[in-house]
């Protein structure tokens, strides 16, 4: 039995992982799904007052009584993650990155993106009152997903809080010295970041694929939840 916590990316809330939590409570373990700050259930959180480290902060929270953690994060969680496994080793004992970014120490989400796409997202950011708006519906083409999961995912999706994707990552220590599983999603076919590629012959790094889209955690629940099992029971 292996104690999962579930961390989703932009715009998702702990609803995101519903059915892969109870497909892994089927196959013998715990599953604790996440909602961060300003977000799902949360939403009315003040955004003024939520950072990147809120988001550190609110899973730390989230595993301060657990033990012996396999911390999953997805998408822009990937960087929550990675910086959460490097604070706690004593508590996480494997990190998963899900199709996601990971932390660079000293670098923002949107340090990655190019000066225009930055540029379109701050602009954004600050039309929408300091939120990230949830993607258009044609954002989730080419992602596995039938017109009935899209439906249901932008139903439940809420705006994120803009200031998360321009605080710096801080790290207390490199993610070559964590355990780590990389999984990456192939649909649409997309290569992975230099940096994640740079951590394919590191010790202690594995990486699997799954065959979907961005979300898996709703396109292909069950998929998920197996390879999850996989990788603990490997």
């Amino acid at each position: 039995m292996s104690t999962f916590v579930l961390v989703p990316g932009a715009w998702l809330g702990a609803w995101a992982w519903q059915h892969v939590a109870r497909a892994l409570k089927e196959l013998g373990h715990r599953a604790h799904p996440v909602t961060l700050s300003g977000l799902g259930e949360r939403a009315a959180d003040p955004v003024e007052k939520i950072g990147l480290n809120t988001h550190v902060a609110d899973v730390h929270d989230a595993i301060a009584s657990l033990r012996d953690v396999i911390l999953v994060g997805h998408s822009y969680a990937g960087i929550v993650t990675g910086m959460v496994a490097a604070d706690a080793p004593q508590t996480v004992t494997r990190a998963i990155f899900l199709d996601s970014n990971v932390p660079i120490d000293g670098r923002s989400m949107t340090d990655g993106f190019s000066q225009r796409g930055r540029e379109l997202v701050r602009a954004q950011v600050t039309q929408a009152g300091g939120y990230w708006s949830v993607p258009d519906p044609e954002e989730f083409d080419g992602h596995g997903l039938t017109a009935d999961q899209v439906a249901w995912l932008r139903d439940r999706c809420t705006p994120h809080p803009g200031q998360t994707l321009f605080d710096p990552a801080s790290l207390t220590r490199p993610l070559r010295e964590l355990t780590a599983t990389y999984v990456h999603c192939v649909q649409p076919q997309m290569g992975r970041s230099d940096e994640v590629e740079a951590l394919r012959d590191v010790p202690g790094w594995s990486f699997a694929t799954l065959d979907t889209g961005h979300w898996p955690m709703v396109s292909q629940p069950l998929a998920l939840a197996r390879l999850l099992h996989e990788i603990v029971s490997a």
